[in-house]
């Protein structure tokens, strides 16, 4: 099992930075990608950005490029997104997703998720 837990949201105006973590934990042979979704009021939750053990990053949509990155620990099993440069349609809730190899295999994890909202 693999249990993931964020941090890092809150409320910023429109132009700001926040930096999100999570940190996973649990019994685990290792945490493989990881990845940050969000989903905003009224819509279906989507890719952010992800990230493979080795590095390799990827960034679904074009209106996040430039202004957010993700990165990892891989020491650390953790994954950050530092967020800059901050928009009012950036707001809602951003969860954690992991790709962990178990005793059950190759399982998909998610966290509770984090809100962020940015005030215009």
């Amino acid at each position: 099992q693999v249990q993931l837990v964020e941090s890092g949201g809150g409320l910023v105006q429109a132009g700001g930075s926040l930096r999100l973590s999570c940190a996973a934990s649990g019994t685990f042979f290792s945490i493989n990608a990881m990845g940050w979704y969000r989903q905003a009021p009224g819509k279906q939750r989507e890719l952010v950005a992800a990230i493979t053990s080795g590095g390799s990053t990827n960034y679904a949509d074009y209106s996040v490029k430039g202004r957010f990155t993700i990165s990892r620990d891989n020491a650390k099993n953790t994954v950050y997104l530092q967020m800059n440069s901050l928009k009012p349609e950036d707001t809602a809730v951003y969860y954690c997703n992991a790709e962990g190899f178990t005793v059950a295999g190759i399982v998909d994890y998610w966290g509770k998720g984090t809100l962020v909202t940015v005030s215009s």
